[in-house]
């Protein structure tokens, strides 16, 4: 039995939910690995007195931990980019293996982190909370060519989507409601803009692309804009409303983009509900595999933590000096990887579905409809709603062709312009297929 000391940074849920795991299940841990944790340092900006520290020592100075010689590895469990990457760095460079669940500070960074040498950095709980789908993209799928990722991978944007669906409750009755829930924050703008789902896309893209950490190449959007309407009449045209993270390639690059979708109701995707995640990858050898999950929460987290933490366990049976000297076999490559081309918002090829709020009079449809054809956009689908609220104005929904981003945005811009058009015309993307 080898025993591996860590430190961890931070005191929080995450941080809570390793100490419990470690408590609980760390006999469990020994029989299945050979590997004993010992907490043996916590450094955190405040102490709290009512939780079990294991018997390590604590302090408020997180250089302690780098600089504590019976620390082994380090958890980095304090999130952001300033004082959590400073931690990372000082590690890294004292030899010290590190563990983070932090998905910005390595969607930003993650190239610079990962070129500085051969001393491990795991980051398998930044991505879908307890889902494997790192370890899975550098181990389980390494030889396949991935043609494709589709993730849910914000479970607060999935959860008030699905309750919007199942409850016909508006955007902000159902934000409220997941706030008091917990499951977001008094401040959502993060996950309900998107940004969040945008900082794990560019660690799969990265991961099963082999590309770099390039999270300003991204397009962004969050479900702000999504009505109980839109549910409803995306589910009459046969399909469901999901807030995807979407990484594809083709011989016109790579699409990276982040925005509520159209997907088949059919789709495994599809049925994914609530606050749980899921990652769907297509692949040249293995098809569509689909990984699912709890998405957050610090037990499903702490989980994903520690099973990054239990991995050193070949590098720890030769000793703590040489696991911090050896090349990590399991995480991702610490050679420099070039950018690969991206294709531009503008170019990207989908179907869209579109919500025109029209005057109610004869010949609306037909101008929208020339209008569209204008511009080469074919409908694939129709379907004409009263506005609620309104005995004036009617909903013209409309599912379009493939059709290049650009050429909507020109489409859509001339159509606002009519004076049939009596409110902001809503565009969601339909989900590429495979």
């Amino acid at each position: 039995m080898n025993k591996l000391r860590i430190g961890i940074a931070g005191l929080g849920t995450v941080a809570q939910g390793v100490l419990h795991l470690v408590r609980t299940n760390g006999s469990l841990m020994v029989s299945r690995t050979g590997i004993e944790l010992v907490v043996q340092r916590i450094a955190s900006r405040s102490a709290k007195p009512g939780v079990d520290l294991l018997g390590a020592a604590f302090s408020k100075d997180l250089h302690d931990l780098v600089a504590d010689p019976e620390v082994d590895v380090i958890l980095e469990l304090i999130g952001g980019e300033g004082s959590a990457k400073e931690l990372i760095e000082s590690a890294l460079a004292a030899g010290k293996p590190v563990v983070t669940a932090n998905k910005a500070v390595i969607a930003a960074h993650g190239d610079q982190l990962l070129a500085g040498g051969n001393v491990p950095l795991r980051f398998e709980a930044a991505v879908a909370g307890a889902i494997p789908i790192i370890q899975s993209l550098n181990q389980g799928l390494a030889a396949n060519r991935i043609d494709a990722i589709y993730g849910i991978i914000n479970g607060t944007c999935n959860y008030m989507l699905t309750v919007m669906e199942e409850e016909g409750l508006a955007f902000d009755q159902v934000l409220s409601q997941a706030q008091a829930l917990g499951y977001a924050e008094a401040d959502p703008a993060f996950d309900i803009e998107g940004i969040d789902a945008a900082h794990k896309l560019t660690i799969l893209a990265a991961l099963g692309f082999g590309t770099s950490y390039n999270f300003s190449a991204l397009y962004v959007e969050g479900i702000t804009q999504i009505t109980v309407d839109d549910i409803q009449y995306a589910k009459e045209l046969g399909f469901k409303i999901k807030h995807l993270g979407i990484a594809v390639q083709s011989e016109a690059g790579l699409e990276t983009r982040v925005h509520p979708t159209l997907v088949p109701a059919s789709a495994l995707l599809a049925s994914v509900n609530g606050v749980m995640n899921a990652v769907q990858v297509v692949s040249d050898g293995a098809g569509e595999t689909l990984f699912s999950g709890p998405g957050a929460g610090g037990a499903a987290t702490a989980s994903a933590v520690l099973a990054d933490v239990l991995s050193f366990g070949s590098l720890v049976a030769a000793g703590p000096s040489e696991a911090a000297q050896s090349q990590d076999q399991g995480a991702h490559s610490a050679v420099a990887v070039p950018e690969i081309s991206r294709v531009a918002m503008d170019d990207v090829l989908s179907a869209c579905y579109l919500r025109i709020p029209t005057i109610d009079r004869p010949g609306v449809f037909a101008l929208v409809a020339s209008t569209l054809s204008a511009h080469s956009i074919s409908i694939e689908a129709v379907i004409q709603k009263e506005h609620p609220g309104s005995d004036a104005s009617v909903f013209i929904v409309i599912i379009t062709d493939m059709v290049v981003e650009s050429v909507v945005n020109a489409a859509l811009t001339e159509l606002s312009a009519l004076d049939i058009i009596v409110g902001e015309i809503i565009r969601i993307r339909v989900a590429p297929t495979h």
